[in-house]
């Protein structure tokens, strides 16, 4: 995998969620662009917003970020790749850093009433420190280790990419990372190869 710390002058633009599962949108948060490895998180804000587009913060905690939150979240990143590519590979994973990121939990179930007293059940976390508030990226880390069907877990078909993506698709048989990325250009370069003869 390209190192998580190079950053080509492209514009910087959030990361693409098309994955279908957080935990490998976490992974893609690290993509190739042009052969050069570009990574969406350069600050402890970049991990903030990018918490809070998928979900994991509250609107509360937005704005806002512990210290130290980038390298946590980048360490975390790439324990998560380095599970995820193993367990993908049929080979033994070892969980005892997940589990070290899981133990800064302490959260509880809150009864939250909402419109016309309707009853939810809410998660709370603790948000003091960086860990604190990487806890439910790790859990979504442990869904798809645990629960994930790792058949349906892939990698974009492109050799120029190194998305992953769940195959949640009623055939199965999805190949690209998006269709109107990878998918469109591999349809181009089939084309052309078919108008130059070339087999």
């Amino acid at each position: 995998m390209p190192s998580a710390d190079s950053q080509p002058d492209h514009i910087h633009t959030p990361p693409r969620l098309l994955a279908d599962h957080t935990a490998l949108d976490l992974i893609n948060t690290v993509e190739l662009a042009d052969g050069i490895a570009v990574d969406y998180w350069q600050t402890d804000a970049d991990v903030v917003d990018w918490l809070a587009k998928v979900d994991l913060l509250p609107t509360d905690a937005r704005g806002r970020a512990p210290k130290g939150l980038l390298v946590a979240a980048r360490n975390l990143r790439e324990l998560v790749r380095s599970l995820v590519s193993r367990k993908k590979a049929g080979k033994k994973i070892d969980v005892a850093m997940l589990n070290q990121a899981l133990e800064a939990g302490g959260s509880h179930l809150c009864i939250q009433t909402g419109p016309h007293g309707a009853l939810s059940v809410l998660r709370v976390y603790p948000r003091e420190t960086a860990a604190q508030y990487l806890v439910p990226l790790a859990e979504a880390a442990v869904d798809l280790l645990v629960d994930g069907d790792f058949e349906l877990v892939r990698k974009c078909e492109s050799d120029e990419c190194t998305l992953w993506f769940y195959d949640r698709t009623r055939s199965h048989r999805r190949r690209w990372c998006s269709m109107a990325l990878c998918g469109n250009r591999h349809k181009v370069a089939a084309f052309r190869k078919r108008e130059a003869g070339v087999e």
